[in-house]
C-alpha cells in the first residue's frame, strides 16, 4: 500500500489528484500574487488541492547572465506572503545544506533538484528539518535507483517523502519520459508526481528562447502520466510565460490552467477506478 504524505490539507498519495504549481522562479511580488490568486480560483472550482511552488534560487542556469532568483531571505519572505494570503502549503528548492533550516521555517515541502538527488549531505539536511522532502528523479539515474535517495531520507529519520519524475536524458538536449519510470517509482510505495513542464525543456538552449521548450507536448505527456498512475501533477505556471525570467518556453500560462487540468482530473478518476 502506498504511503500517504500530508502537506497541509493535501493528502499526497490518496485517491485524489493533487497539483503543484507556480512560477519556475520567484520574480516580483505582483507576479507571485497574480499566479497564486488564479491557482486558488482554479483549485477551488475544480476541487483539486494545490501546493504552491516557486524557487528562490535556480543555481543551475547555463549562464551567469541569466536571472537566478531573489535569494533565500527575500524569496522565503515572498513565499510566506503567498501562504498567509491564499492558504497554500508552499514548496521551494534547496541547493545547499545550509538552506534547509531557514527554508523550512516557512515552506511545507523542501524540493531536492534532479541534478542533486544523490547528494547525501543535502538530503540529510532536508530530512532533519522534519518537513516533507520532494526528491526529483535525476535524469542520469535509472528510475528504480531512486530507492537510494529515498532510503537516505528514511535513514536520517524522515519518511515524509514524495518522488517526482521529470524525464531521462536521451541524445543531446532532450529529456524522454519513459512510462516504465512511473511503474518503478510507484513500486517504492511513496507518492509519485509528474513534473510535465520540465520534461519538455530543450536543455542547452537559453530558457528565454522560444526554441527552449516544446509546450505543445504538455497535454499528451500529462495524460500519459496520469494514465500511468501518478498521484500529482507538477505544472509551472506564469501570467505571461513569454516574459518569464526562467523557463519562458515551457511554463503554462496560468490563465490556461483550468482547461489544462479538466481532462486530467477526469482521466485520473478513471485510472483510480480501474486501479482498484
Amino acid at each position: 500500500m502506498k504511503k500517504i504524505i500530508k502537506v497541509g490539507a493535501v493528502d499526497c498519495g490518496s485517491t485524489e489528484l493533487f497539483l503543484i504549481s507556480g512560477p519556475c522562479v520567484i520574480e516580483d511580488e505582483l507576479i507571485m500574487m497574480k499566479t497564486a490568486e488564479k491557482i486558488k480560483e482554479v483549485s477551488e472550482r475544480l476541487k483539486i488541492k494545490a501546493i504552491y511552488k516557486s524557487s528562490f534560487q535556480k543555481d543551475n542556469r547555463s549562464s551567469l547572465k541569466y536571472y537566478d532568483g531573489p535569494g533565500l531571505a527575500k524569496g522565503v519572505q515572498l513565499l510566506a506572503k503567498v501562504k498567509e494570503q491564499f492558504g497554500f502549503p508552499v514548496l521551494t528548492d534547496i541547493h545547499y545544506p545550509e538552506q534547509a533550516a531557514p527554508a523550512a521555517e516557512v515552506c511545507d515541502v523542501l524540493q531536492i533538484p534532479a541534478y542533486l538527488c544523490m547528494q547525501s549531505t543535502l538530503l540529510v539536511a532536508a530530512a532533519k528539518t522534519g518537513k516533507v522532502v520532494n526528491i526529483k528523479h535525476g535524469q542520469f539515474l535509472a528510475p528504480d535507483n531512486m530507492k537510494h535517495p529515498l532510503q537516505k531520507c528514511i535513514d536520517a529519520g524522515n519518511d515524509q517523502v514524495i518522488l517526482t519524475e521529470r524525464g531521462y536524458t536521451f541524445g543531446y538536449n532532450d529529456l524522454i519520459v519513459d512510462p516504465r519510470a512511473f511503474y518503478h517509482l510507484n513500486n517504492l510505495g511513496y507518492p509519485v508526481v509528474f513534473d510535465v513542464t520540465h520534461c519538455i525543456r530543450k536543455y542547452g538552449i537559453p530558457s528565454a528562447d522560444v526554441k527552449g521548450g516544446a509546450r505543445e507536448f504538455l497535454p499528451v505527456l500529462s495524460r500519459a502520466g496520469i494514465a500511468s498512475g501518478v498521484d500529482g501533477i507538477f505544472v509551472e505556471t506564469h501570467p505571461e510565460p513569454a516574459k518569464a525570467l526562467c523557463d519562458a518556453a515551457s511554463q503554462l500560462c496560468v490563465y490556461d490552467l483550468e482547461e489544462f487540468l479538466k481532462p486530467l482530473i477526469e482521466l485520473h478518476a478513471t485510472e483510480v477506478k480501474y486501479r482498484k
